[in-house]
């Protein structure tokens, strides 16, 4: 019996010292100078290696411009896009419900556009760049709402969408330094076999040299890019069936027929107005 008993406070003792062994100091298998020596190594270690990361991180950082990326190559032509954003525009002209949403979204994004608000930024010249290259403080373009006329909302909250004739702003995405060449516009066409009447504002879709270059959003916190309305002057005919509308910039060395991406220069939506 006394064996037995002296066996199994061995084994008793024996789990013990695993985790802290009195007679030689050790936890966990180690003194408590091995463990400093461990702890200081890597103490030292992922010091270092943050030191590393933080000098290459303030080494890379006096690399870039506050003011423009450093690459530009995948961007350096813009993309259309359209107001409402819905790329499938259905509605019953006879339904409030059914088209209030898009008036409220394009009254909201006019909003930066409305004439007051305009009146605070540079009457410029037309038909010519506006370069501010070597000029601290950039100034901004006005594009007043008012020059969209019958697609402003000023005169009609609903901007034709109760009368079956609505209205779809397009606009090009922001390019820092973009200078388009030629006589940039927006062309609409409706994708069938008689063409669809359609009126532009600013007439023939003009998009205006004085609105390029931008020079981003730090420095032109106030730009706002042109915007082109189109309304869509639906006939009898064409109500109760599908249109499908494309929108292209031209007139200029801006791409708009690749491929490989349907929104360089273009955009493409469907429209479709129930009486």
């Amino acid at each position: 019996m006394a064996n037995k008993e002296e066996k199994a406070d061995e084994k008793k003792s024996t789990w013990k010292d695993v985790i802290y062994n009195p007679r030689t100091g050790e936890f966990i298998g180690r003194t408590a100078s091995s463990w400093a020596l461990i702890f200081l190594f890597y103490l030292v270690f992922y010091g270092f290696l943050a030191g590393m990361f933080t000098l290459t991180m303030w080494v890379m950082l006096q690399t870039l411009d506050d003011y423009t990326p450093k690459y530009r190559d995948r961007v350096a032509n813009p993309g259309l896009v359209i107001r409402p954003k819905d790329m499938e525009i259905t509605f019953n002209r006879s339904i409030p419900q059914q088209y209030n949403t898009y008036g409220t979204h394009l009254e909201s994004f006019l909003k930066r556009y409305d004439d007051s608000v305009q009146d605070g930024n540079e009457l410029c010249p037309e038909d010519m760049y506006f370069e501010q290259d070597d000029v601290q403080e950039k100034k901004v373009c006005r594009f007043k709402r008012s020059l969209l006329r019958q697609c402003s909302g000023l005169a009609d909250s609903t901007f034709g969408y109760s009368e079956g004739q609505p209205c779809i702003l397009v606009k090009m995405n922001r390019v820092i330094g973009l200078r388009p060449r030629g006589q940039p516009h927006i062309n609409c066409i409706a994708k069938r076999e008689i063409p669809l009447q359609m009126q532009y504002f600013p007439s023939e879709g003009k998009l205006d040299k004085s609105y390029f270059p931008y020079y981003g959003k730090k420095a032109q916190p106030e730009y706002v890019q042109p915007v082109v309305a189109v309304k869509l002057l639906l006939a009898e005919e064409d109500y109760n069936s599908e249109l499908i509308i494309e929108c292209k910039v031209e007139g200029s060395d801006l791409l708009n027929n690749d491929d490989r991406d349907k929104f360089l220069g273009r955009v493409t939506f469907r429209v479709k107005v129930f009486k």
